[in-house]
C-alpha cells in the first residue's frame, strides 16, 4: 500500500529524486517545482502535489497546476493519487499533460472521456544527447541567418507569434483574449529568463525557439514556431540548433521535446533529435 499526502517543501529531495528517474517526461513536473516550490498559493507555476509514498520514497506524483493543467508521473498508484489530489484543491481541470498511458487512465479515472476537448493527442518524444552532439556543419551560414536573443524592439512581433502557434497547435480560440494574454505572459517569461533565440534573415526575424522548461542537466524546447510566409528554408532548423548549442554551452547533457507535426520532425532530426516515446495532451474545451 502506497501513503498519499499532500506534500510540502520539506518533501522537495524525495520528489526530485523519483522524477530525475523519469525526467524525459517529469519536465514540467521537475521544473515547476524547482522554480516555484511544493506549496500552492495560486500563483504562477505552483501546484498541489499529491504523491504516494513507500517508505519514504515517492512512487508517483500528480499535480493540479495553477492554470488547471494537471501533471501526471505515476506509474505505480496512478489512480488513487489522480483522485485525491482533485478533492484537496478547487482549482478547475482544465487539461492532463504527462506519459500518453498514465493521461488515458487520469481521464477515465476521473470521469471526463467524453468532456468535449479543443486538443486531445498523443505526441512524440524527441530526444537529444548532448554530451557528444556538434551543430550541424555550417547550417547556419549555408542558410545565410544569424540566431539571436530576440531584440526588445521584437517583443510584439513575438507575442504575436506566440498566440498564432497556440492557435495553430492547441486549438485555441484566436479571439480569446484571456488566452493571449496567457500566451503573452509565458513569451515574456522565456525572454526575461534569456530562454528564446530568434533567427534572423537579411535582418528580418524569421523564426523563434525556446525552451518551456529548463533544469540544470536538461532543457525541454516547446513553442518552436515559424510564420507561414518564412516556412521551407531551414529556418527553424537554424533556431533550435542555435537553442540546443546554447544550452550544451550552459551544463545541459540532454534536450527533449514534443511534436506532432511531420513537417517539424524533420527539422529536429536534422539537428540530432531521435524518436524516444510518446507524450499525452489533453485540453478540455
Amino acid at each position: 500500500m502506497l501513503e498519499l499526502r499532500v506534500l510540502d517543501q520539506g518533501d522537495y529531495p524525495a520528489l526530485e529524486a523519483f522524477l530525475s528517474r523519469h525526467r524525459d517526461t517529469s519536465m514540467f513536473l521537475r521544473s515547476n517545482a524547482r522554480q516555484a516550490g511544493l506549496v500552492f498559493a495560486g500563483q504562477r507555476l505552483q501546484a498541489t502535489y499529491v504523491a504516494g509514498l513507500r517508505d519514504g520514497h515517492v512512487m508517483g506524483v500528480a499535480a493540479l497546476c495553477w492554470n488547471g493543467m494537471l501533471l501526471l508521473q505515476a506509474p505505480e498508484g496512478l489512480e488513487e493519487i489522480v483522485a485525491r489530489v482533485v478533492r484537496e484543491t478547487r482549482t478547475p481541470l482544465r487539461g492532463l499533460s504527462g506519459p500518453a498511458a498514465q493521461v488515458r487512465t487520469a481521464r477515465s479515472v476521473l470521469g471526463l472521456d467524453a468532456a468535449p476537448t479543443s486538443l486531445e493527442e498523443d505526441e512524440e518524444l524527441y530526444a537529444l544527447d548532448l554530451r557528444s552532439w556538434t551543430p550541424p556543419a555550417r547550417l547556419a551560414r549555408d542558410l545565410r541567418v544569424e540566431c539571436r536573443a530576440p531584440l526588445p524592439s521584437e517583443r510584439t512581433t513575438l507575442r504575436a507569434w506566440r498566440f498564432d502557434y497556440e492557435v495553430e497547435s492547441l486549438g485555441r480560440d484566436p479571439d480569446d483574449l484571456v488566452a493571449r494574454a496567457q500566451s503573452d505572459v509565458w513569451l515574456d517569461a522565456q525572454i526575461d529568463d534569456d530562454v528564446a533565440w530568434v533567427a534572423v534573415a537579411r535582418g528580418v526575424a524569421v523564426s523563434f525557439s525556446g525552451f518551456n522548461a529548463t533544469l540544470p542537466d536538461i532543457v525541454q524546447l516547446g513553442a518552436v514556431y515559424t510564420p507561414p510566409e518564412y516556412r521551407g528554408h531551414g529556418y527553424a532548423r537554424a533556431a533550435v540548433a542555435h537553442s540546443v548549442r546554447i544550452a550544451k554551452e550552459r551544463g545541459a547533457t540532454r534536450a527533449v521535446l514534443f511534436t506532432k507535426n511531420p513537417s517539424a520532425v524533420k527539422s529536429y532530426e536534422a539537428v540530432g533529435f531521435r524518436h524516444a516515446g510518446d507524450f499525452g495532451l489533453v485540453l478540455f474545451a
